[in-house]
């Protein structure tokens, strides 16, 4: 996914000089070093000065450009908070701040990477849109959005690597504000969002393998949230689950049973999440989410119980 968005901006900045990267110590590779070397104007790498990259964002946005800030997730948003809520939301300007390697992603880097509550963060903002596409495809078409069509700041979380294509088949087209049904059945909803959708695919594939119909949403707008789009998955399944990579409180699974409350609904409600804690585990990416009980195994045992 981080190829394929260098891609993305690269392929838009030839067509509309308004677009901007603003990088911070994140080293250009392909598509990003086609950007900085055909537009050095609209590229600025500012070192380890993740605060000063939200300024000059800000300052390039008042005067008509659509920049993209980029680095890792944990630097793009918690380091420079401040700046984004008050250079950016505050004024409600059209930056685009790209979270790369969301969640756990960077496993082996400990907790200072782990982005874990980025969606609630950023959500709480006034003004922030908050988006996580699932795939490639996905990704694509949110920055096309970002690039063109917003009207404010976006923080848009992204995987890094190696994230499959999920949506070529969907059922329904890619719409910001709105859930995204990838397959439809009557038994199980599983709603997701960012790569966790992967995991949620698998989950449903043996859910099927099991006799159950199962229906797979991507939820790649976190906010603004399709209240209504939800209220109608809880209405037409018995059981509906929730998995995220991301802490418990003020993700997805908080927005949901809000939800399943304000709609009294009767379906069983399941909510996965990483734990409430920094854990020290030294190992792959899966491996520190299944020692957060984000693993297929655990929840489709939970699920059955």
């Amino acid at each position: 996914m981080r190829n394929k968005f260098a891609d993305a901006i690269y392929e838009i900045a030839k067509t509309d000089d308004r677009i901007c990267a603003i990088v911070a110590d994140i080293s250009p590779a392909g598509s990003m070093v086609n950007f900085r070397e055909d537009f050095p104007e609209r590229f600025v790498n500012c070192g380890v000065a993740e605060q000063a990259m939200i300024g000059i964002a800000a300052g390039m946005a008042l005067n008509g450009m659509r920049p993209f800030c980029y680095t890792i997730a944990t630097f793009s948003l918690f380091r420079p908070f401040e700046m984004v809520r008050d250079d950016l939301c505050y004024q409600n300007l059209p930056v685009t701040v790209i979270g790369m390697g969301a969640g756990v992603i960077y496993s082996t880097l400990g907790g200072t990477h782990h982005t874990m509550e980025d969606v609630a963060v950023a959500s709480a903002i006034p003004n922030m849109t908050v988006l996580a596409p699932c795939d490639p495809n996905e990704m694509w078409t949110a920055t096309e959005w970002c690039a063109t069509q917003s009207h404010g700041p976006v923080y848009m979380r992204l995987g890094k690597a190696g994230e499959p294509d999920l949506t070529s088949a969907a059922l329904d087209p890619f719409a910001i504000g709105k859930i995204r049904c990838l397959k439809k059945g009557s038994d199980i909803a599983i709603l997701s969002y960012g790569i966790t959708v992967a995991m949620a695919a698998e989950i449903s594939e043996t859910l099927e393998k099991q006799g159950q119909s199962v229906s797979l949403y991507s939820c790649h707008t976190i906010k603004p949230l399709d209240r209504d789009g939800i209220a109608s998955v809880l209405a037409e399944h018995k059981h509906v689950v929730v998995i995220e990579e991301h802490v418990p409180h003020g993700g997805l699974g908080s927005r949901v049973k809000e939800i399943a409350f304000d709609t009294r609904t009767s379906a069983r409600l399941d909510c996965y999440s990483l734990k409430d804690e920094f854990i020290h585990c030294y190992g792959s990416h899966q491996e520190l989410l299944a020692e957060h009980g984000l693993s297929p195994s655990a929840i489709l045992t939970s699920i059955n119980s």
